[in-house]
């Protein structure tokens, strides 16, 4: 769904891009840099539970996935290795963000209600789980030469609400909101799972060939 806005960021961070370019900076490098920095603020801030520093931390880095692909397309450096890093680094940042909320219920929630806890820290790792589960369905099928793109709750939707929810949630200490997002997102990612592995299949009964 949130697709869509992605040329609207593309154009947004193209001036800063093209600075880095300039500069000698490769996309690998800005992918590189960027998952740390999503990596660092989900498992230093989250577990803390300074939920609003650690979102503000993230999104400093998260729109790194937009300009690294911007860079390569610009620079002529688009690569398989260049694809195939971005998209292996991506689950790093995403499982790190899910895996920071777990230990987050498991830490600072650890004196509230046991059951509350327990389930949102397992509805985090479910998300975690369901979200890799969703990219790798895709891989996958790509790789057979079909494709498995689209779903209710594609990468940048789980990304943007998680984390507009977890800030809001810093900002007027409403827990509620990061866990119906929790709640949300898990529904979704297994419901996208489905959608996805539906779409191969029609495929492969289309062309038996693929």
């Amino acid at each position: 769904m949130l697709e869509r806005f992605r040329q609207f960021w593309t154009n947004v961070w193209a001036p800063l891009a093209d600075l880095l370019l300039r500069l000698g900076v490769k996309p690998d490098h800005v992918t590189i840099v960027g998952t740390i920095g999503v990596t660092f603020g989900a498992l230093f801030f989250f577990p803390r539970g300074e939920l609003l520093w650690g979102v503000l931390f993230i999104t400093a880095f998260v729109f790194s996935d937009i300009m690294d692909g911007y860079m390569a397309r610009a620079s002529g450096q688009a690569s398989k290795w260049g694809a195939f890093l971005d998209s292996t680094l991506d689950r790093v940042g995403d499982a790190a963000i899910f895996g920071g909320l777990a230990i987050y219920y498991v830490s600072v929630h650890a004196e509230a209600d046991l059951g509350s806890t327990r389930t949102y820290f397992y509805l985090a790792l479910a998300c975690l789980v369901l979200g890799n589960l969703t990219s790798y369905a895709r891989a996958r099928a790509e790789a057979l030469g079909m494709q498995a793109k689209g779903g209710i709750a594609e990468r940048s939707d789980r990304l943007v609400s998680i984390l507009v929810m977890t800030g809001f949630n810093g900002i007027f200490n409403a827990p509620f909101l990061t866990e119906i997002t929790l709640w949300a997102l898990a529904v979704a990612s297994t419901i996208t799972v489905f959608q996805r592995m539906a779409i191969v299949h029609k495929q492969a009964v289309q062309d038996p060939t693929l």
